[in-house]
């Protein structure tokens, strides 16, 4: 795990992402992005390229699944996340 500290962009914060990370995840200052949030963590894509109707729905589709996941696993073991600590 990296520990970041966000930078103050005007009135704005900015998470700077080291280059070895956006050559893994093959992004640059052109690339489009998404962002969510589960209320607790960032999740930052590349976002589905709008020109590929198949990228887009398959990017939708496993955002989906993976939302459909989550809530099942969080309301199967709710008691267990609710005594696990917070930072």
């Amino acid at each position: 795990m990296i520990t970041k500290t966000l930078t103050r962009t005007g009135s704005s914060l900015a998470l700077v992402i080291d280059k070895p990370i956006l050559e893994l995840l093959g992004i640059d200052a052109d690339t489009p992005v998404s962002i969510q949030t589960d209320g607790t963590a960032l999740i930052i894509r590349r976002a589905p390229n709008p020109a590929n109707a198949k990228d887009a729905k398959d990017a939708v589709a496993q955002d989906d699944d993976f939302q459909n996941a989550f809530k099942r696993v969080r309301e199967r073991h709710r008691e267990l996340f609710v005594r696990l600590p917070r930072d």
